[in-house]
């Protein structure tokens, strides 16, 4: 078994959503575990910029590409600046998603169509793009997607990010039966409330939350917190690594709450 601080040592990465939150936090730990190479994908420049200075100080060799994700042509050509800059790319993962609110009544077409191009359609093009890559390089090569615990069902409020996060669940798998016997392995990881900068904005943007909100709701939960992604980062780096070895197209739920539990 490899030392946990050089697991990574020949992990070459590409993180969407990685200039903060989840990505950030699985870039960070992939980092800690050795990886050196890493191209970071996301909106925001500035943040991106402060990552890389971050990751650089870990000894990392880390890029940012500032990215609209319902942009298939930007997709595709993330991988390729990510190859062109590494030699090749071994890791992939998709961080990065749109939240916005949406009922079944109230959804228009047009954030319907925000919703899966970012959620669904991207992460399916990202990962074309390095599927082909990894066929190209005689295969090999990991892929974590993060999804949301709204695969099971989600609050009325997220009906069009639930239905883009289940057609995201079925894609891992649809990939991960595909190219096993390239030994590209695919999986998911299903997280529920989390403790992120994006959800500090979504609760005040949508729900009125205001300074405290944090503490107040995870004060309800039956451990006290929110999911915390340098917690989740070291799940993603484990599906990432040799060490998980053939395990490819798990949906793993993660989460303190149990989906299709009921109050005793």
């Amino acid at each position: 078994m490899s030392d946990l601080n050089t697991r990574h040592g020949d992990t070459s990465a590409v993180i969407t959503g990685g200039a903060q939150g989840v990505g950030l936090a699985i870039a960070r730990q992939l980092v800690a575990e050795g990886c050196r190479k890493l191209m970071l994908a996301g909106r925001d420049r500035e943040k991106g910029e402060k990552a890389v200075a971050e990751l650089a100080a870990m000894g990392a060799d880390a890029g940012f590409t500032a990215i609209d994700l319902q942009d298939v042509e930007a997709c595709l050509a993330l991988i390729d600046a990510a190859i062109s800059r590494f030699g090749a790319v071994n890791a992939l993962v998709n961080a990065a998603a749109l939240g916005a609110r949406g009922t079944l009544t109230d959804t228009t077409p047009e954030l319907w169509d925000r919703m899966f191009d970012t959620n669904a359609r991207a992460p399916f093009f990202l990962m074309q793009g390095f599927v082909k890559h990894r066929q190209a390089e005689g295969g090999g090569g990991a892929i974590v997607n993060i999804l949301s615990q709204c695969v099971h069902c989600g609050q009325s409020y997220l009906a069009p990010y639930s239905a883009s996060k289940g057609a995201l669940a079925t894609l891992t798998k649809n990939v991960a039966n595909a190219y096993r016997f390239d030994k590209i392995r695919c999986n998911a990881i299903l997280p529920g409330w989390m403790d992120t900068p994006g959800e500090d904005i979504t609760q005040r943007r949508y729900h009125g939350a205001t300074d405290g909100w944090l503490e107040r709701a995870e004060a309800n939960q039956p451990m006290g917190q929110l999911c915390k992604p340098h917690e989740l980062a070291g799940l993603a780096s484990y599906l990432l690594s040799a060490q998980a070895g053939v395990m490819t197209g798990a949906l793993i739920d993660y989460d303190q709450n149990i989906a299709g539990s009921y109050p005793e």
